[in-house]
């Protein structure tokens, strides 16, 4: 190609440069909105806990360790590589990272080729007296390479790939949030497995004592010291022990189907052995409310997703000057594909277009309103999730504070409960009380056995609750930064 086409190609392009960097953005600057924090929360720590710094003793990275729980651990390691929302939640984030080179590509000139041959040429007489005809004609081969490039003056572009950049910095909260959603939820199924055990150990023991019960008024009806409705009062404790037997089999089935989908299994695939007792309820760290707007995901999402609405008006706004477009081809033309680059045969054309739109019927000065109103919407989500995460926590606290109460009032109702019962047994066998306080006695014990176990159970299940409200193991160092969601 000719040295002037090469000359021609550099001042395009410098044009071009400086139009980039002479740009300024319209817009306000973004500011996170303010969410006044409490000093502290509502609600009263567990017996035992304390008010920590945020990094002393909080659940980091894989949080369902605080459990000690070789069985959980195994579970947990499934949720990222096969639980298919997680995945969806990763593709997602994928594409939201892809949107932003889509958006950035607007930044820079667009550079097409549309090489070309043309033919032409006419026939005629070779002589006077010729009877034949021959053709004439001709040939011309070009190279045009178009240049166009919308100059950012006013920042349009710049503005909308920060805001692509924050919807992937939201996208990328998102993951998080489902990964911790399907965890928390893993972790809440194995502790009511753990619990359905548990009855059913209990009401296994249960029926081995109402056999023994069975046995022992059928001996004494047949001594001649029981009634016969003894035997059926006891026949049908027995009975119905067993049918809760059977039913705590349906709860333990479902839990298990659960995991395994979790897990990104058919619930074929997944058999969960009988777990020999319960998890203790960890102490953990709670820390104070304001940390909470920098551990929770879904926090960081919503405040993400304000700042991109924020850009969003800036793009909205700059639609209100005018556009400048720069434009101009280069290229070479010869009647001859050999010489078609080494022939001085160039041409060139540059030329700039400013548009500016005159009516159009309010349709910009309506984009505006829309696109703050979208920012309104988004700071009130923003807000409205940190107050819902001020709530979860609290409401995991009040249960647990209430739950740790209610276990030592269930423990000494199942000792006494058995002491009870040992005198009633013992009372019977002597003749001096009727079968109906047995039975009284039994069902007691049965009824505080199974509530102790329910109670554990529902604390494990809110210590999880507790963990997911303060956000799991993540914080907002761990957030993409804009420079990497561009990469």
């Amino acid at each position: 190609m000719s040295e002037r086409i090469r000359h021609t190609g550099v001042a395009m392009a410098a044009v071009i440069a400086q139009l980039a960097t002479s740009a300024c953005a319209i817009g306000m600057k973004y500011q996170r909105p303010e969410m006044p924090s409490p000093p502290a929360f509502r609600e009263s720590l567990p017996p035992g806990w304390t008010d920590a710094q945020p990094s002393d003793g909080a659940p980091r990275g894989s949080w369902w360790n605080v459990y000690k729980d070789a069985g959980l651990d195994a579970l947990e390691d499934g949720v990222n590589i096969s639980n298919q929302n997680v995945l969806a939640a990763e593709a997602q984030f994928r594409a939201a990272k892809a949107a932003i080179g889509v958006t950035r590509a607007g930044e820079y000139p667009t550079v097409s080729a549309t090489p070309s041959a043309t033919g032409s040429g006419a026939t005629g007489s070779t002589s006077l007296f010729g009877t034949g005809l021959a053709p004439r004609g001709t040939h011309q081969y070009s190279i045009p390479i178009d240049v166009n490039y919308e100059a950012d003056v006013w920042g349009s572009i710049r503005r909308s790939a920060k805001a692509e950049a924050a919807a992937a910095q939201a996208s990328a909260a998102d993951l998080e949030s489902a990964r911790l959603l399907y965890e928390s939820e893993i972790a809440s199924d194995y502790f009511q497995i753990q619990g359905v055990d548990a009855e059913q150990r209990v009401l296994e023991t249960a029926v081995r004592s109402y056999e023994q019960s069975v046995e022992l008024t059928q001996d004494r009806f047949q001594g001649g010291v029981a009634s016969r409705g003894d035997v059926a009062l006891a026949q049908t404790q027995l009975e119905t022990a067993r049918a809760q037997l059977t039913d705590v089999g349906i709860a333990r089935a479902q839990f298990e189907h659960a995991i395994a989908v979790l897990t990104g299994r058919p619930p074929s695939d997944l058999e969960i052995p009988s777990l020999s007792s319960q998890t203790p309820a960890p102490v953990l760290s709670v820390g104070f409310p304001s940390t909470l707007l920098e551990r929770r995901p879904d926090i960081a999402a919503a405040e993400r997703r304000v700042a991109a609405a924020n850009e969003q008006i800036g793009v909205a706004r700059a639609a209100f000057y005018p556009a400048l477009t720069f434009g101009g081809n280069v290229g070479s033309q010869a009647v001859e594909i050999a010489s078609l680059l080494t022939t001085p045969t160039g041409f060139w054309s540059v030329g700039a277009q400013v548009a500016q739109t005159i009516f159009e019927g309010g349709k910009r000065r309506a984009q505006v309103r829309l696109t703050q109103a979208d920012y309104d919407t988004a700071v009130a989500t923003y807000k409205q999730t940190v107050l819902t995460g001020f709530q979860q926590v609290d409401d995991a606290l009040a249960e647990l504070d209430r739950l740790a109460a209610e276990a030592d009032i269930v423990n000494r109702a199942v000792d006494a409960a058995q002491q009870s019962l040992d005198i009633a047994t013992i009372q019977y066998r002597g003749g001096l009380v009727s079968y109906l306080q047995v039975i009284t006695a039994q069902t007691s014990l049965l009824q505080n056995q199974r509530s102790a176990i329910d109670i554990l159970t529902r604390r494990l299940v809110a210590t999880v609750s507790l963990i997911k409200a303060l956000g799991g193991g993540w914080d907002t160092s761990q957030l993409p930064s804009p420079e990497q969601v561009r990469r």
